[in-house]
C-alpha cells in the first residue's frame, strides 16, 4: 500500500521544495547533524550560516508552518505540516541548531504565558534569542518529578538555588526556561513552578560538560541565589507539572518523522554495506536488514496515526512508543553496521574502516538517543499506564 496525497497537498510540498533548492545554504544541504559536531568554541555551537538559516525560514513562511505568518509559519494544515517535516527529514534539513527555543519555549508561552511572556515567542522561533530548558537536576532526570532546585518567594521576587544538568546550549542562551520547586511540602507533581530566567542574571554559573564526540553542546547550570521577578513566572504558581506535560508532547508530536526517517536511511545504508562486503546472499544477514526494514515501515504507520490525534487535539502516547523504538532500533541498526564490518568495525581509519569510521561513531552515539528527550526506561512506563492501562508500581 502507499499512501499519496491530493493535488492541493503536492502543490504545497512543491512550494516548499522549490523555496529550499532555491535558499538553503550548501552547510545544511549537506545534511549538518549537531551529534557528529566537534565544535570547540561557544560560536561554533550555532554558527553564522545556521542562524542565517533560521532567520530566512522564518521571514519566508517555512519555521514553522502551521503558525501564522507574525510566527514564522503560513496557517498550514496539519497535512501540510506532515508533509513539511518529511520532507525536510528527507533531506536531512535541520530547522535550527537550537532546539529550545521554537520546539519548547514557544508553545509554552503560547499555551501559559502572558501577553508580556508571549511576545517572546517570535524572537524565539526566528532563532533572534537562544533559550535553554532547565529540566534535568543530578537527581532529578528521567524522574523530573523528583527536581530540588528551589525557588522561593521574597516580595516581588523569586530566589533560585540548586543545579540543572545536561542543559543544551546553556553556553550561548541568552535566557532560560526554569522549573523549580515553590512548595517543597506539596507531592513531588504538585509543588513545581517553570520561571523565565534571563541567563546573564548575577549568581547563574554555568560549566559546559563534553560528550563522546568532542562537542560541548550540554552544560551544568548553578543557582546561587539568583533573583527572579515574579512576573517571570509562567502560568499559575505550584502549576509546573501540567506546562511540562504540554512542552514535551509538543516536542515529540514531529520528533518521529525525523526518527522514522533516519531509521529507514540507515537501512538503506545497511543494504548498501552488505553488497560491498560481499555478504547479501547471507540469510542471515538478509533475515535481520529485512526485520528492521519491516519495524520502520510499522513505526510510519503508527506515526501517521499519532499525529492524527494529535492534530486532532488529543493525546497520541504513540509518539512515546516512536521515540523510544527508534531510538532502539537505531542502536541495534549500528550495531548490525559493525558486526557487518568484522574486525576492523571499531576503526576510523579510513584505509580500513567503512565510511570513515561512520557506523562506530554512529553506534556509540546512538545511545544518547535512548536517553535524549525521555529515557527509554521513562517511556515503557507511560507505554505501560497510558496505552495499556496497567497500575503504576
Amino acid at each position: 500500500m502507499r499512501l499519496s496525497f491530493g493535488p492541493e497537498i503536492e502543490a504545497f510540498r512543491s512550494e516548499l521544495v522549490t523555496f529550499l533548492n532555491e535558499q538553503a545554504p550548501l552547510d545544511v544541504l549537506a545534511g549538518f547533524d549537531m551529534m557528529d559536531s566537534g565544535a570547540e568554541s561557544r560560536e561554533e555551537i550555532i554558527p553564522d550560516w545556521a542562524r542565517r538559516w533560521q532567520a530566512t525560514l522564518f521571514d519566508n513562511g517555512w519555521m514553522i508552518p502551521g503558525y501564522p505568518a507574525e510566527l514564522g509559519g503560513r496557517d498550514a494544515t496539519p497535512i501540510q505540516t506532515l508533509v513539511y517535516l518529511e520532507e525536510m527529514a528527507r533531506r536531512r534539513i535541520l530547522r535550527s541548531l537550537h532546539f529550545p527555543g521554537y520546539a519548547i519555549v514557544a508553545p509554552s508561552l503560547l499555551d501559559f504565558g502572558n501577553a508580556e511572556q508571549q511576545a517572546l515567542v517570535a524572537p524565539a522561533i526566528r532563532g533572534d534569542t537562544v533559550w535553554c530548558i532547565g529540566m534535568s537536576e543530578p537527581n532529578a532526570g528521567s524522574d523530573l518529578a523528583g527536581l530540588q532546585t528551589r525557588a522561593e518567594i521574597d516580595g516581588d521576587r523569586f530566589v533560585v538555588n540548586g543545579q540543572k544538568v545536561w542543559t543544551s546550549y546553556a553556553m550561548v542562551a541568552q535566557k532560560a526556561l526554569v522549573y523549580v520547586r515553590t512548595d517543597p511540602s506539596a507531592p513531588k507533581h504538585k509543588g513545581i513552578s517553570l520561571l523565565i530566567v534571563d541567563m546573564d542574571t548575577p549568581g547563574i554559573d554555568v560549566r559546559p560538560l563534553r560528550h563522546l564526540s568532542g562537542a560541548a553542546h550540554f552544560a551544568e547550570v548553578f543557582f546561587t541565589d539568583v533573583e527572579v521577578p515574579r512576573s517571570n513566572l509562567v502560568g499559575g504558581l505550584n502549576d509546573g507539572w501540567r506546562i511540562t506535560q504540554g512542552s514535551l508532547a509538543h516536542e515529540r508530536a514531529g520528533l518521529w518523522v525525523e526518527g522514522v526517517f533516519r531509521l529507514e536511511a540507515t537501512v538503506q545504508a545497511l543494504v548498501d554495506l552488505a553488497r560491498r562486503r560481499g555478504v547479501t546472499a547471507d540469510a542471515g544477514v538478509r533475515r535481520r536488514i529485512a526485520e528492521l526494514y519491516e519495524h520502520a515501515a510499522s513505526l510510519r504507520a503508527l506515526g501517521y496515526k499519532g499525529f492524527a490525534s494529535f492534530a486532532q487535539g488529543s493525546s497520541a502516547p504513540e509518539h512515546s512508543y516512536m521515540k523510544m523504538a527508534t531510538s532502539e532500533l537505531g542502536k541495534a541498526a549500528y550495531e548490525l553496521g559493525m558486526q557487518l564490518q568484522g574486525p576492523y568495525a571499531a576503526t576510523r581509519d579510513a584505509e580500513r574502516g567503512e565510511e570513515n569510521g561512520r557506523w562506530v561513531n554512529m553506534f556509540f552515539m546512538s545511545f544518547a538517543n535512548t536517553i535524549a528527550g525521555g529515557t527509554s526506561e521513562i517511556q515503557r512506563n507511560i507505554i505501560a499506564q497510558r496505552v495499556l492501562g496497567l497500575p503504576r508500581a
